[in-house]
């Protein structure tokens, strides 16, 4: 069984690559007048980077997602 220091460890992990994906995109795209990325007028990313990023914030969602279901007792489907 998972430990609550071990579920809050990956949460804040979590919010550490999440916080990195958005400081990625806060540097590489412009925001539109109401502060949302504009994506249409912004330079090319690069797919790769883009990929990297996200690679993280899933895997780490996904590991946190199992620690979770387990803590609760659900059983995946």
């Amino acid at each position: 069984m998972t430990t609550i220091e071990d579920t809050r460890k990956e949460m804040r992990e979590y919010e550490k690559i999440r916080t990195e994906f958005y400081n990625f995109f806060d540097t590489n795209l412009a925001k539109t007048q109401n502060g949302q990325y504009d994506f249409e007028n912004s330079k090319d990313l690069d797919p790769k980077e883009v990929y990297k990023h996200f690679f993280k914030l899933d895997y780490q969602a996904r590991k946190l997602r199992g620690l979770l279901m387990e803590a609760r007792g659900i059983e995946p489907k």
